[in-house]
């Protein structure tokens, strides 16, 4: 290849980083594995001859795919890293020039609940629902980079849509109202509103801590609407990392930083206001839990 040709083959190249980074990134969920995915397709690319190539774009996010198929599944192989995905920030190759601020903006564009649930999935149903749900790929393409028919595919990736979107079988008003309530605690909390949580709260509100998220030496119970108020203000300075969502059925929160997830807040209502709340954060009370998207209003 002449050195023209490898500067235009660049030039192409960097014009389709930005959809292969968003690719990647809806797919795998760090910037770091994100750009390691698309590096490794520039890298297939300059070996290639380009000009057997009819559609570049089409060919590189395939390329990106296959690569971020084989990290899923490499993550769910490995044992140590099945669950360690969802509860701690990605080691490995992190780069130190590494924009956390980049990051957060684009987990954010993405939606934080949404890459949590996302790391629920199978790679394969992941993989289906991100290309077609989100990037409108086909399930002829989407088949062969899976390794299966068109029709497994589209089963995938609805498969997938179910369990993502809480989606109840019959019109659940509570969950509306649920939504309305735990909604107003986290827009109090986002807006440093200590009055404004505590009118959502049941005077006798109980929030129950688990091991792993109570400091040492801090009470694993708080009760009283005034109390737990005053101590989750200390999370307000988090709150954009905040998000609403069902978990078993019902509406809470989830605390997920660049959508790794990092503390659930299961709450309980009765009468309009939260009476019971339980922040677990353990590995073993967190990887249990249903998780699904909120319904659109």
């Amino acid at each position: 290849m002449t050195e023209d040709q490898q500067t235009w083959l660049a030039g192409r190249f960097e014009e389709n980083r930005p959809h292969l980074r968003a690719v990647a990134y809806r797919l795998l969920g760090s910037i770091d594995e994100a750009e390691d995915a698309v590096q490794e397709a520039w890298l297939r690319l300059s070996r290639r001859d380009a000009s057997t190539i009819e559609n570049l774009r089409g060919w590189l996010a395939t390329v990106v795919a296959h690569v971020c198929l084989d990290l899923l599944r490499s993550r769910r192989s490995r044992k140590e890293q099945a669950w360690d995905a969802q509860t701690a920030e990605p080691t490995g190759n992190r780069r130190k020039e590494t924009d956390p601020e980049q990051e957060t903006l684009l987990a954010d564009s993405v939606g934080l609940a949404l890459l949590v649930v996302l790391e629920r999935l199978a790679p394969r149903e992941r993989l289906a629902f991100v290309l077609h749900d989100m990037f409108g790929v086909s399930f002829d393409e989407i088949a062969a980079i899976i390794g299966r028919s068109p029709t497994a595919a589209r089963q995938l990736a609805s498969r997938a849509r179910r369990r993502i979107q809480a989606t109840p079988k019959v019109p659940n008003q509570n969950l509306a109202e649920q939504r309305e309530v735990v909604t107003a605690f986290l827009r109090a909390l986002r807006s440093g509103d200590l009055e404004g949580m505590i009118a959502v709260l049941d005077p006798e509100v109980l929030a129950q801590i688990d091991e792993a998220a109570a400091p040492p030496g801090r009470p694993r119970e708080i009760r009283g609407a005034r109390a737990w108020a005053e101590g989750a203000m200390a999370f307000a300075k988090f709150a954009h990392s905040i998000e609403p969502i069902v978990i078993d059925g019902s509406v809470g929160l989830v605390w997920a930083p660049n959508g790794k997830l990092r503390r659930v807040l299961t709450c309980t209502l009765a009468g309009g206001k939260i009476v019971a709340i339980k922040v677990l954060a353990s590995p073993a009370h967190l990887r249990p839990l249903k998780l699904e998207l909120l319904p659109a209003p």
